[in-house]
């Protein structure tokens, strides 16, 4: 089964280029390694305008997973829950559930620290508890900020922190395992050729003819800096039953594109 994923990074700072945008390239190859079809990335302003439209035009498009980054924490422009409850024509409510957990959070952070284990619920740490109603908090391994899953017409929702290590943990013990199991039995492969003395321009014909012949196989180009040598690394890429033998596809298509590489006075180094 194709499952569509589509991702959306909030947060000012990523527009400005303050902030280098990670985030969206770890997770682009954890899905794709999982066997879901990352289709879009989005990177928006800290708007609640802009975070409600955004969801809601991605819902539109009906992909099985919308993961959204940024925009959790206790601060005037973390904004996410305020357009995710605008999206779904929500109200805003405190969660009990999500309240106990930054408390929890909380307290862990003073013992370690050795500061008073007499917490005040401050408003800036209630906002990080007060969720859309009908949605439900996912469990954050290492930060105070819980994640929410939302479901946005036929979407699931996941609203995850911004924080790399953060974003990571909760993707690996809350989201992966969904993915998993909507892919079901399909797999990720790929496999890549190394190439010298032949230009892109001269590829693309014998890409095109490989990727006829053998259904279902991607292949990109992807050059590569050298010295006074055209040098590219051909990618090849499939999702499908792992009972298919894709390695097997794969790599007959890469013997196939090597002998016409071969014969267009190209060099396969691997």
């Amino acid at each position: 089964m194709t499952v569509k994923v589509e991702v959306i990074c909030i947060g000012n700072e990523l527009l400005i280029g303050k902030i280098e945008n990670t985030n969206t390239g770890w997770l682009a190859k954890q899905i794709t390694q999982l066997g879901a079809n990352l289709t879009r990335v989005t990177v928006i302003q800290d708007s609640i305008q802009e975070i409600a439209a955004t969801i809601n035009e991605s819902a539109q498009r009906n992909p099985q997973l919308i993961i959204t980054t940024g925009g959790l924490g206790p601060t005037f422009d973390d904004k996410t829950l305020q357009g995710l409850a605008a999206a779904l024509n929500s109200k805003l409510k405190v969660n009990p559930e999500a309240l106990a957990f930054v408390k929890k959070r909380c307290t862990e952070y003073a013992k370690k620290h050795g500061y008073s284990t007499e917490i005040e619920l401050t408003p800036s740490r209630i906002k990080m508890a007060t969720l859309p109603e009908k949605t439900v908090i996912i469990n954050n391994p290492v930060g105070t900020a819980p994640a929410v899953q939302a479901k946005v017409k036929e979407s699931v929702l996941f609203a995850l922190p911004g924080i790399a290590q953060e974003m990571q943990a909760i993707f690996n013990e809350s989201i992966a395992p969904f993915i998993r199991e909507a892919v079901g039995e399909d797999i990720f492969c790929e496999k890549s050729l190394f190439l010298e003395d032949i230009f892109e321009s001269k590829l693309a014909p014998l890409i095109d003819q490989v990727m006829s012949n053998n259904a279902g196989i991607y292949i990109k180009s992807h050059p590569l800096k050298s010295e006074g040598k055209a040098q590219v690394e051909l990618q090849f890429t499939m999702v499908t039953n792992q009972n298919c033998n894709p390695k097997e596809k794969l790599e007959k298509a890469a013997l196939e594109l090597a002998d016409l590489i071969a014969a267009n006075g190209g060099v396969v180094k691997q």
